[in-house]
């Protein structure tokens, strides 16, 4: 008996890790074109789009229609049970980071699956 409680409340407890906000931000939504023109390093945004391809470890390919960017997912973040394909819409809450040299990227921290 005390071994089912034990295995209860770890499984309660990782559901718990699972969970999320998925309300409204007051996170301004953006375009690739608008933060690669205009955006500020640390800058917080959301996009709208696809993630078209994997590039690397935890990097991604990211499109909206206004252009491409480099977007950074750690693996924990990805939605449980929903697939995501190159076709699948998302929205991503996160932060540009501005590069001095190389590429610009985008540093997920959520990942909305509308």
């Amino acid at each position: 008996m005390k071994r089912i409680l034990i295995a209860a409340a770890l499984t309660a407890t990782a559901a718990l890790a699972q969970a999320q906000y998925v309300g409204p931000t007051t996170v301004p939504a953006a375009t690739v074109k608008a933060l690669t023109e205009q955006g500020k390093d640390d800058q917080h945004a959301v996009l709208r789009g696809q993630i078209i391809s994997n590039v690397g470890h935890e990097l991604y390919q990211f499109d909206d229609g206004t252009g491409q960017i480099r977007i950074k997912i750690d693996k924990k973040l990805w939605p449980a049970g929903k697939p995501v394909d190159a076709t699948t819409k998302v929205e991503l809450l996160g932060e540009y980071d501005k590069a001095l040299f190389g590429d610009a990227k985008f540093k997920v921290k959520q990942i909305r699956i509308p």
